[in-house]
């Protein structure tokens, strides 16, 4: 699994973060916590041990995939990208042609993606039906409720 992928900076600022906070406070707490539960005695039915022991592996887990991700990522500053087709990091205003309602994406990396914020990830159905496109195009993206078609207003890389 090395193959790269797009990222912005604010991104892979927050990844960093992240890692940086699972190392220097997570790791370390999780630590002194299975150290006092060792101290209880008998392991073996210590449910304060196995629960920290638990949580330890989720963490080292969660580090080794953010170390992963961090050593594949490209950081493109999107403000810097100029495209007269839709790509990472390009916000897009589409019209969904069956009910006339207008909605705003911005293609983000699978890391940064925010379905609330309507941050969608570069490898989402939506996005991948965008990718390439034009303004004044429209595109189908299946779902699993069947078909749904979008009309692209414009797109620009703010």
């Amino acid at each position: 699994m090395s193959e790269r992928f797009p990222i912005s900076p604010a991104g892979y600022k927050k990844l960093e973060e992240e890692l940086h906070r699972l190392k220097s406070v997570e790791r370390p707490a999780i630590i002194i916590a299975i150290a006092e539960a060792r101290a209880h005695g008998d392991l073996s039915e210590n449910a304060e041990y196995h629960s920290a022991k638990e949580k330890q592996g989720f963490i080292e887990a969660k580090i080794a995939d953010l170390e992963n991700k961090a050593s594949r990522a490209h950081v493109i500053e999107i403000s810097q990208i100029v495209s007269d087709v839709v790509q990472f990091g390009a916000t897009v205003k589409v019209v969904d042609e069956e009910t006339d309602e207008e909605i705003v994406y911005k293609i983000v990396s699978d890391y940064e993606a925010n379905v609330a914020q309507r941050h969608i990830s570069i490898s989402s159905p939506v996005a991948r039906a965008l990718l390439g496109k034009k303004a004044g195009e429209s595109i189908e993206v299946i779902t699993p409720k069947g078909s749904k078609y979008y009309h692209i207003v414009e797109f620009n890389f703010s």
